[in-house]
Formats: C-alpha cells, structure tokens, sequence
C-alpha cells in the first residue's frame, strides 16, 4: 500500500504555535524543530511512504522589506531542514503583502490549499497512491477529499486536539489528532545539519 502525508506547512506552523503560545513559549526555532520526531511518534504504526510540505513563496515587500528578507531566510532554512530528512518541500503559490481599507500592510497565502488539492486529485486519478494522510484544517479542500473517497483512495485527517476541523473529520475515512503534550514534546531538537 502507498501512502502519501500531505502537509498545509504555514498551517501546521501556526497549530504548533498556538500550542506553545497557550504555554508561553515564544523562543521556537522552526529549522530546529523535531517534525520527524512528532511524526514517529504520532503515526507509530502507519507506514508512510513519502511526506509533502506546501509552503507558498514569500514575496519581498517594499514596506516591509527587511521583515520579508528575514522570513525568506527563515524559509529557506527550513526548506534545508526538512529536505535533509528525506521530506519534499513544494513551494506552491505566494504570500503577498497588501495594503487594507485602513492603510495596514496584511500579507496573504494564496493558493495552497488549490495545489494540494489538485495534486490530491491526481494521485488518486492516476492510480499512485492508495492512502493519503491530510495534515491540513482548510475547509476549502473538501470537495478533492469526497473525489478522492469517491475514487477508492483511503483518507486520513491529520489534525490537531486543539480545535480540529469537524467539517474535513467527517469528510475523511479516518482522523488522528496530534496532542498537545506531543507537540510540546520535540520543540528545537539540536542537530548537527549545517545550515
């Protein structure tokens, strides 16, 4: 059986910062933290086969140039992290600054969820997979969860105890939540990758 986990990473990165936000932890290091870990400890049992990250490229912004270069190093280094353990990192869409009605500079993640839908789909189309694991709480990706149940493909919710999606758990075939303890348990695990 071929199983694929498919991670929403700026999702991901913002439940696990929730969680150390609600202990008042403020000092996590993301090219530090120990992913594989939580997911060997989470999913102990469940092969998996290859593990997808989906980041959205993050634009440089003239207002905020010198916050936008210090999170595109931040990605990159971790982009370096999680390829060093065999994870694939997809960079899909892009993360954009725009001004609002009150003159405030918001950024937004744009497309995503589309291309992790899509790409959904296609395994499933095209026969590579049998299982996939969606660690995402999107509620946009519903309609590429039924097509993909619809065409035999296994799917399992990878979520959070802390206010998981209801909508995508009764979607998915199966849901395994990730505790807090857990998340808390492999915060900035020191490696000797290089970076």
């Amino acid at each position: 059986m071929k199983r694929i986990l498919l991670i929403d990473g700026e999702n991901f990165k913002g439940k696990i910062r929730s969680v150390f936000n609600a202990e008042g932890i403020k000092d996590l290091i993301w090219h530090k933290y120990d992913f594989k870990g939580l997911f060997d400890k989470v999913l102990v049992g469940i092969e998996i086969n290859e593990v997808c990250f989906y980041f959205a490229r993050i634009k440089d912004h003239p207002k905020s140039s010198e916050k936008s270069k210090q999170l595109i190093e931040e990605q990159r280094l971790l982009k370096t992290y999680l390829e060093s353990y065999g994870f694939n990192v997809i960079m899909a869409g892009s993360v954009r600054g725009n001004i609002d009605k009150c003159g405030t500079l918001v950024f937004k993640e744009k497309g995503v969820d589309v291309r992790i839908g899509v790409d959904m789909v296609v395994l499933a189309c095209d026969k590579k997979v049998d299982s996939i694991i969606l660690c995402s709480s999107d509620s946009d990706l519903q309609p590429a969860i039924k097509e993909v149940s619809e065409r035999g493909v296994e799917c399992i919710y990878f979520g959070f105890e802390m206010q998981p999606n209801k909508g995508i758990t009764y979607t998915m075939t199966r849901t395994i939540l990730i505790r807090n303890s857990e998340i808390l348990a492999f915060k900035n695990k020191e490696n000797t990758l290089q970076i």
